[in-house]
């Protein structure tokens, strides 16, 4: 019974897919798995022959690798090892080639053979391409074939780097890469000028020759392409669900990176369901927008027919569910995020008391808190609560070179009218001048263009908060540690990051605090500011009373928006506090036209922001609801 359960809930999945709580417990079971392998074939004399993959997705795998070699003996002297690709060209010591990052991950601290390392090399003659890739695959026929394939996926599908278009039966072979791939890319490089426009690659055939395959992805920005992948039909423009076709395959997934499945997403369309609250919030909001009718106005037949009888049955007459969810929705909405004093706060999402509120808005860059909360700041300050927004990161990396020269020279023309010595100033405005012209993709700045940098950063998150209504001792320059490398990879978190938190929460007391909760960032920054934020907050929860009464609220909005079953609070913005709230973004003008770092979305930051607030306001009024101009949407979080 249980394996028809099972089947049934998968019915809409082509291809076998795990799902581990955890990319670390995910990449830890893999890495077992490939550990295992390799300790099987010692045992017979035989070669260990894996395909190994690069990006984010493996370097936890490679880590467990690591420890079981240094802390449970394994040894890696009967590998041979294939990567996946390389780009071309490129030289294997440049910081984003793929032999230096297997190097880095996995190779260096291994006892490996370095004879049975196979990486394609980007350092070859466009003419001498086609026979390498030839000798590329005859050396893993050579080898055994692939014993272990591992694979991530990218955001256009492709599995390696075989582009929508590539055909199930490629081989090895020189690629141009699609636009999409080369955008995401862009950072490793220090911009999309820089990203190669091709790469060397195995084929899908080749992939499919391996004995058996593990494609694995975390994150919640990965759930649209794994969707299609598993559940989409077979495409040229979806390379990866030519994966389809080979029964060696397994899928190994975290919980955000399998979210948009059938089976999590909208599991009353293949199982029956327990009916907490928050599912049922889910389903029928869902419904509303799949029939496109205001909550109010759904009907038994409308229940019936789209897989949520159960539900009209155990928890029926659908009306009164309606107007359950309707209310539930209804009260998330307020105008006083702060809580509005005096008032029956029962249905509302914040309390009334205290009437003023001491709050504080973490931002992990100079600007997360206008862009995301931008009308909620305002609106908190008019209110009269004691805001204060604590800058987490300088974003010092975010900032064009020649912004630097330009407020460089600025300076040295201001001094100059004031009758000061320009002589040094001038000194280092030559030194970055030719600094940046020679600059590599990438490469840590002189020390004087990274201070200029965040200077400017600073400057404009202090006009901002200004405009917001604060006063200058309301605004705090955190610059933690862990961020301030100069690089585009930060180090780990320490100690001395969460103890600075813990100084400032301590100091001020807070009755709320609002954390970016948007962890889609492309940089990964903003999940480790709010995890620090967290382990303050755990701290002092053990010795500090006021810490029970201090609430934490998520806010989205840079990079996606939460959605409406997950809205614990809306605050409604007119059409004049989406104009503030714009303006509070202009201040940030070195983000603008472009930012350095735009990410995955082509939109300015503050037309992202417009745009998302503008949809979850439709959404609102579409299930029913109050029509207005924008929303901005806050889940709490309980630590």
């Amino acid at each position: 019974m249980a394996r028809l359960n099972l089947l049934e809930e998968t019915r809409y999945e082509k291809l076998p897919v795990t799902v581990y709580a955890t990319p670390v417990q995910a990449s830890v079971a893999v890495a077992g798995r490939i550990a295992a392998l390799i300790r099987d074939k010692q045992k017979n004399g035989k070669k260990a022959v894996l395909g190994l993959a690069t990006g984010v997705t493996p370097v936890a795998v490679y880590a467990e690798l690591i420890r079981l070699h240094k802390e449970e003996g394994l040894s890696f002297k009967n590998v041979v090892t294939f990567n996946l690709d390389e780009y071309y060209p490129m030289q294997p010591t440049a910081v984003q080639s793929y032999v230096r990052f297997m190097n880095e991950q996995l190779f260096n601290h291994v006892d490996i053979n370095r004879a049975n390392i196979h990486i394609p090399d980007g350092t070859l003659k466009e003419d001498d391409i086609p026979a390498f890739c030839l000798n590329y695959e005859k050396q893993i026929e050579d080898a055994g074939g692939i014993d272990i394939q591992i694979l991530g996926i990218g955001r256009t599908g492709h599995i390696g780097f075989n582009e929508p278009g590539s055909a199930p039966n490629s081989g090895t072979r020189l690629v141009t890469l699609d636009d999409l791939t080369r955008t995401d890319a862009a950072r490793d490089f220090g911009g999309k000028q820089n990203v190669p426009a091709k790469a060397i690659t195995m084929g899908v055939g080749t992939i499919f020759k391996a004995r058996e395959i593990i494609l694995m992805a975390w994150s919640k920005k990965k759930a649209p392409i794994i969707k299609k992948a598993v559940e989409g039909e077979l495409s040229g423009e979806v390379p990866a669900t030519y994966l389809q076709l080979s029964d060696k395959v397994e899928f190994v997934l975290d919980g955000p990176a399998a979210s948009e499945l059938t089976r999590f997403d909208t599991p009353w369309l293949v199982k029956d369901c327990i009916w907490d609250n928050q599912l049922k919030k889910k389903a029928v909001i869902w419904l509303s927008r799949r029939v496109n009718k205001p909550i109010l106005k759904l009907i038994d037949e409308d229940y019936n027919n789209n897989g949520m009888a159960q539900l009209a049955v155990e928890q029926g007459p659908v009306y009164q569910i309606n107007i359950d969810i309707f209310n539930q929705i209804q009260h998330t909405i307020t105008g006083w995020p702060g809580g509005k004093p005096g008032a029956d706060d029962s249905q509302r999402p914040e309390r009334a008391l205290p009437a003023k509120k001491r709050s504080v808005i973490f931002s992990p860059h100079p600007d997360d808190d206008v862009i995301s909360m931008g009308g909620t700041f305002i609106r908190l300050v008019d209110q009269g609560n004691d805001v204060h927004v604590a800058y987490q990161t300088s974003g010092n990396t975010a900032v064009w070179d020649d912004d630097v020269l330009r407020y460089m020279e600025f300076a040295i023309d201001f001094n100059k009218s004031i009758g000061g010595d320009t002589a040094e100033l001038q000194r280092i405005h030559n030194d970055m001048r030719e600094f940046f012209k020679h600059k590599q993709p990438n490469q840590i700045d002189i020390p004087e263009a990274r201070a200029v940098k965040g200077f400017i950063r600073k400057s404009e998150a202090i006009a901002g908060a200004r405009y917001a209504g604060l006063q200058d001792d309301h605004i705090h320059f955190m610059a933690l540690p862990f961020y301030e490398t100069g690089k585009v990879t930060k180090n780990p978190v320490t100690d001395i990051d969460v103890q600075m938190t813990i100084e400032l929460l301590q100091k001020i007391k807070p009755h709320q605090i609002f954390a970016a909760g948007d962890f889609a960032d492309p940089h990964g920054t903003h999940i480790v500011c709010f995890n620090i934020v967290l382990a303050a907050l755990n701290q002092l929860k053990k010795t500090e009373a006021w810490v029970k009464d201090c609430w934490l609220w998520m806010y989205r909005g840079a990079w996606l928006e939460f959605e409406i079953d997950e809205i614990e609070m809306a605050v409604p913005l007119s059409p004049q506090e989406v104009l503030r709230k714009r303006y509070a973004i202009f201040k940030h003008q070195s983000q603008k036209d472009p930012a350095v770092f735009p990410g995955e979305d082509a939109r300015e930051f503050w037309v992202r922001a417009e745009d998302r607030n503008r949809e979850t306001a439709q959404s609102y009024d579409k299930l029913g609801l109050a029509e207005y101009a924008a929303m901005e949407a806050f889940k709490r979080y309980f630590y």
